[in-house]
């Protein structure tokens, strides 16, 4: 499509260059028809005028008893003339060298009525009557010595005596020759059908430049161009028409103009497109596909094949092998750093691990010192917390991940951790874990599980005793909420929290979830605590 576009002006300006041909060759045909019909007028003419010397030599001899014969003589000698006649004074066939119809109205004539009144020689456009079997002229002079009028002789030429051709080089194929009358009436034609009434003024150009022309549509309907000139004065007039040049017809000639240009842009856009196609699309084809592999991570790939390329596609693919390569390395020092980093980050995280466990650790030293019953449950509710949270950072530098942690794991540890840490203050716990798969990050895992260490602290205070029981710690995932509860089958009094730390923590990080918490005493007997909250994956919690 480009290669094209690029082309397009060569191919408009061929197109254009036909067109003006095309103009000029018509001019060519239009002048080429106007000189056709000066010279058929001046042949036409120099034969009538031939005429009129040959009748005014027969003018003396051609009555009497022989005259006819005398006549036809003179037209076997002279070949030319359709007929020869001699008319008397009044009009009349005195002899004629041929058959001649008879004519009453002859007398009458405009053409003889001219001679009568002294002109010396005439052209009849209407004789009067069909003096031959085709379209023919009258040519007639007086007869008679001067100043006295005994009749006309006349002689009847036809268009072929007159020797106006319509095949000739002077003329474009399919012309027709007529002769008309001063008014544009055709009164003899090789095709009446090719001629139409004149435009207004032909006469006058005729006149004025030795010939006319025009355009029309002829008798029927066709397009065709005329030239008109003056055979005898401005009485009769020689008329050609030839078919108007057609651009339709003319650009569909294989060897026109129009071809040149077409057969020259549809070879240029050939060579262009072959050339470019082995020179550079195809290349810019592979180089494509070399990227496109890039584009997968694969950068081992090298683009050999280039190598046998044109030189700019060659630096083209030099560029692209030294970026696979800068890529490749530059992936190298980044996987490296990220494998640094993630080293770093697991050693951060386990040494505040171990400094967490070292802080339990003294913390439960420090309860075994303690004689306040009170003071030893507080200090134990603490080291729970920290155990939590010493939890987190563990999940997280042994986990796969650094940044977020399942869910499901952590709460089965935590859950088995701080019971077995009280195991000495209370019976056999049974637990039931069941939670669904959630990757949560540590800032929201921080809440939910220092959640659950109030709920399970709370359950081992007032819900088992010497004998134990079942505790069951349940996580859902619905959709866009999540629920945590923790069951009990103690006593199931609410009133067991009162106001307290517990209560008053785990409302505070249900608030830091932008959730609710719930506390509902089961049939016949226990309690549940319900954390409901919106999925951390869903909610977009900060």
């Amino acid at each position: 499509m480009a290669l094209s576009v690029a082309l397009l002006p060569v191919l408009i300006l061929g197109v254009m260059q036909s067109v003006f041909a095309f103009r000029a060759e018509a001019d060519s045909r239009r002048q080429s028809l106007e000189l056709a019909a000066g010279r058929s007028a001046a042949i036409a003419r120099a034969r009538i005028e031939a005429a009129g010397v040959l009748l005014q030599t027969l003018g003396p001899q051609s009555v009497g008893l022989e005259c006819a014969q005398r006549l036809a003589d003179v037209r076997a000698r002279l070949p030319g003339y359709a007929n020869l006649i001699r008319f008397d004074a009044r009009g009349r066939v005195a002899c004629a060298a041929a058959t001649t119809p008879y004519d009453p109205q002859r007398g009458a004539r405009t053409w003889f009525q001219s001679l009568r009144q002294g002109e010396a020689l005439v052209v009849a456009a209407e004789p009067g009557a069909a003096y031959a079997n085709e379209p023919s002229v009258l040519a007639a002079v007086r007869a008679g010595p001067p100043g006295e009028f005994e009749g006309a002789m006349a002689a009847v030429l036809t268009l072929a005596d007159l020797k106006v051709e319509t095949a000739n080089r002077f003329l474009p194929g399919g012309a027709e020759v007529a002769l008309a009358d001063s008014s544009g009436r055709v009164f003899a034609a090789t095709d009446p059908a090719a001629f139409s009434a004149p435009p207004s003024g032909w006469r006058a150009v005729a006149a004025e430049h030795g010939a006319a022309l025009w355009s029309a549509r002829d008798a029927q309907r066709r397009d065709r161009t005329y030239s008109a000139a003056p055979l005898v004065d401005d009485s009769v007039f020689v008329i050609l028409s030839a078919p108007s040049p057609r651009l339709l017809s003319w650009a569909i000639n294989p060897i026109s103009r129009l071809m040149l240009p077409l057969l020259a842009f549809v070879l240029g856009l050939g060579a262009v497109w072959f050339a470019a196609e082995r020179g550079v699309i195809r290349w810019i084809v592979y180089l494509q596909r070399v990227a496109a592999i890039y584009a997968r991570g694969r950068f081992t790939v090298r683009p050999l094949q280039a190598e046998r390329a044109p030189p700019e596609i060659r630096e083209l693919a030099a560029t692209l092998d030294a970026m696979a390569g800068a890529i490749v390395a530059r992936d190298a020092s980044l996987m490296d750093s990220l494998a640094e980093k993630d080293a770093l980050m697991r050693e951060i995280h386990h040494r505040v691990k171990n400094n967490l466990q070292i802080i339990t650790s003294l913390l439960n030293m420090q309860q075994r010192a303690l004689a306040d019953p009170a003071a030893k449950a507080a200090m134990n509710d603490t080291r729970q917390r920290i155990t939590a949270l010493a939890q987190i950072y563990r999940a997280l530098y042994q986990g796969p991940d650094l940044k977020r942690v399942d869910l499901r794991p952590f709460l089965e540890e935590l859950t088995a951790q701080l019971l077995a840490n009280d195991m000495a203050a209370s019976g056999l716990v049974r637990t039931e874990v069941h939670a669904d798969p959630l990757v949560i990050d540590p800032d929201r895992l921080a809440p939910i599980a220092l959640f659950a260490v109030e709920a399970i602290t709370n359950a081992q205070k007032h819900a088992f005793g010497p004998a134990g029981g079942t505790l069951r710690v349940s996580f859902s995932v619905r959709g866009e909420e999540a629920e945590l509860s923790i069951s009990d089958d103690g006593p199931g009094a609410p009133d067991s929290l009162g106001g307290g730390v517990g209560r008053t923590l785990m409302t505070a990080f249900a608030r830091q979830l932008r959730g609710k918490v719930a506390f509902e005493s089961q049939a016949p007997r226990g309690l549940t605590v319900r954390l409901v909250f919106p999925t951390p994956l869903v909610g977009g919690l900060s």
